[in-house]
């Protein structure tokens, strides 16, 4: 057994001997691109999306020093036409790059690197010579030759260096030109019967060019076939909540809403598995390592990036052009860079039919306030304080309170928007009742009856509080929107919902600029 080569399947025994979501149909994915064109995979994901565990999941399955049937046999794969035609074949060679650049910063990082692997190699291969002048590939070809038996290799944390030296360095540049070496040279195919590489970024790019174009990438924005593998899908989580009695729908507010490729509803499962493990819910999210990143790239407020962020913590949506960004952390060139980053990094998920990001739960929208108040936006922070008083006041009806509440959240959001119409006061409503997420499902425009009722909060499972719909007016008199209400029948729609509803009525009057408001308890009679 060796360090980098062969190292057996030790990790992946010490992955089922803990609780085990079944991804091995990830396996079936990766033996299909086996010695074909497509054998050369770049499978990017966000931090404790399960990268890594992946990665020991394919070497234990492939590694031909090891017997690893017994892993497999009550999983998916096992009843995969390709499982025994792969399993436990080949030489496996294991690198994580992590073991280097948290040991070496030094910019010949790469000299290291392959003369560990290579020394490792010949370790397995005492009888194939190593000359003078061989550098990895040159002797990896040479093995094939006398051998004629192609290596698997696997790269986790692959874009470790990229994330540590900047381009234009010599460690990125000599990293570049390993890779190209290794990966992009004429006798890679007959050496490498595939390639695995993981990590948080795709690959760089130079200019319009991908480093390395003749690797597929799987990546947040793009997992091709790979969408269900990238997370938790709402069954898995299902039966993890029924298993260890959690509440699902508790789950779902933390750690769901990522949409990733055709998959609309992915979870952390990082996260779930510590909810699962510690009995709640809470935020595992901090401990990433990415949130300084965050707060740095929300510091640089591109283009409004800053109003962009507070409308998305009020749960709307903001377009993202994320073919521009040339997967490099430190090359930032506008908004959209900024939000690609963050789709990356887990911190945004990202609807590739619209080309919207967003926020997608509790757990990150935590976060992204702990980003906003580091930044010291102090009216931002004050106007997130007052969301939850504003809620109160609306439970408990007081009217005055509710109109003083929306008047200061207009206040403060002016810059984001034209405010002159009942969409633009919309959107500040929604802002304002930022804190109704943590106890309501918040729909705007929600379509009910004979019409769209502009904002209405839907209570979550085991909230003992009224649904509420709220309809806005600009310049019209305030009891026109309850009536309004009623007259389109929109208490039908959501009283299915909660016992009792609130109607609440709110109007800006252009000539005073101030709002009114008023508050009808609705109880289906």
């Amino acid at each position: 057994m060796g360090v980098y080569i062969n190292i057996g399947n030790a990790g992946f025994q010490r992955v089922r001997n803990s609780e085990y979501v079944d991804k091995s149909g990830l396996i079936s994915i990766v033996n299909n691109t086996l010695f074909t064109e497509r054998s050369f995979s770049c499978v990017s994901r966000s931090r404790r999306f399960g990268k890594s565990v992946a990665a020991k999941m394919l070497n234990a399955y492939y590694d031909q020093s090891c017997e690893s049937r017994h892993l497999f046999a009550d999983l998916e794969i096992a009843s995969d036409p390709s499982f025994e035609k792969h399993l436990n074949k080949y030489p496996v060679i294991f690198l994580d790059l992590t073991n280097f650049t948290t040991r070496f910063k030094e910019d010949s990082i790469m000299a290291h690197v392959q003369k560990e692997l290579k020394e490792d190699i010949h370790e397995a291969y005492p009888n194939v010579p190593v000359k003078d002048d061989d550098d990895l590939m040159a002797y990896l070809i040479r093995v094939t030759d006398t051998t004629q038996q192609p290596f698997i290799f696997i790269i986790d944390e692959w874009d470790a260096i990229c994330r540590e030296f900047k381009t234009g360095t010599h460690a990125m540049d000599e990293y570049v030109s390993w890779l190209r070496r290794m990966f992009k040279g004429s006798n890679s195919p007959q050496v490498f019967a595939g390639v695995y590489m993981t990590g948080i970024l795709p690959i760089k790019k130079y200019k319009t060019e991908s480093a390395l174009n003749n690797f597929i990438e799987y990546s947040m924005v793009e997992p091709r076939r790979m969408a269900s593998f990238f997370g938790f899908t709402k069954d898995e989580v299902k039966t993890l909540a029924e298993r260890h009695g959690m509440d699902f729908d508790e789950l779902e507010k933390w750690y769901d809403g990522y949409q990733i490729g055709g998959e609309k509803s992915i979870f952390n499962p990082n996260s779930v598995m510590q909810a699962v493990d510690v009995g709640r819910c809470r935020s595992f999210w901090a401990a990433t390592g990415a949130y300084d990143a965050v707060a740095h790239y929300i510091q640089m407020n591109y283009e409004g990036l800053k109003d962009d962020v507070i409308r998305m913590l009020a749960e709307e949506r903001c377009k993202v052009n994320p073919t521009k960004f040339q997967n490099d952390m430190s090359i930032i060139h506008g908004k959209d860079d900024v939000f690609t980053v963050l789709i990356h990094l887990g911190y945004l998920s990202y609807d590739w039919q619209k080309n919207e990001c967003y926020i997608p739960n509790k757990e990150v929208a935590g976060e992204m306030v702990n980003a906003v108040e580091a930044n010291n936006w102090t009216p931002v922070v004050k106007a997130l304080e007052a969301s939850e008083q504003l809620l109160q006041a609306t439970l408990r009806g007081d009217e005055e309170a509710v109109a003083r509440g929306v008047d200061a959240a207009h206040d403060e959001h002016t810059s984001i928007l034209s405010y002159n119409d009942e969409n633009s006061l919309s959107c500040v409503l929604s802002i304002a009742y930022y804190y109704a997420s943590n106890d309501y499902i918040i729909h705007r425009e929600l379509a009910t009856g004979k019409g769209f009722a502009d904002l209405v909060l839907i209570p979550r499972k085991n909230v003992d509080s009224p649904a509420v719909v709220i309809e806005l007016k600009y310049d019209k008199a305030v009891d026109t929107a309850i009536e309004q209400i009623k007259r389109r029948q929109y208490p039908a729609k959501v009283a299915q919902y909660a016992k009792d509803l609130l109607l609440v009525g709110i109007t800006y009057e252009r000539d005073t600029k101030q709002h009114l408001c008023r508050i009808e308890r609705y109880n289906g009679h």
